[in-house]
């Protein structure tokens, strides 16, 4: 039984390096790359726009589907408390922000084991009509999204 015997490959053109192509697409493949790098240096740099101190006080309103109807809720906050009104009910509960853009909702007069809960909320982006946030029950993974709009 014969063996072959195994050789590195000599490249000693850069036409070869090319992948056989010539000089004009290299140069071609050079710009490319470049406009490539470009678009993704800017595109990976963005961040969306949070100005989350512009909305810890105010009067807002959070639309949602319940049972395939939009509902509309109201809620006044302003540092420490927010007061929500939804379907003719008020509820009041405390505000604790840990940092410009996050807080934890506790209701102050729970009538079950699940208004107990507190909520995390997180503001992911404003703009200068709303913000759009991030919630969950504190401890649970689960989150949703919703987005709130500025009433006055």
């Amino acid at each position: 039984m014969k063996m072959a015997v195994l050789r590195p490959l000599k490249i000693d053109s850069p036409v070869k390096i090319g992948l056989f192509c010539n000089s004009k697409e290299i140069a071609i493949m050079k710009k490319l790359l470049a406009v490539f790098s470009l678009v993704f240096i800017f595109t990976s740099c963005f961040e969306p726009e949070r100005n989350c101190t512009d909305f810890k006080t105010g009067t807002f309103e959070y639309r949602t589907y319940l049972n395939g109807e939009l509902a509309t809720s109201t809620f006044i906050r302003n540092d420490s408390i927010e007061i929500d009104k939804f379907q003719g009910k008020s509820d009041t509960s405390s505000v604790r922000w840990i940092n410009d853009c996050e807080y934890i909702l506790k209701n102050l007069n729970p009538e079950s084991m699940a208004e107990e809960k507190p909520i995390h909320i997180k503001i992911l982006t404003t703009n200068k009509d709303g913000y759009t946030f991030e919630y969950g029950i504190v401890g649970q993974d689960k989150k949703q999204r919703g987005q709130v709009d500025r009433v006055k």
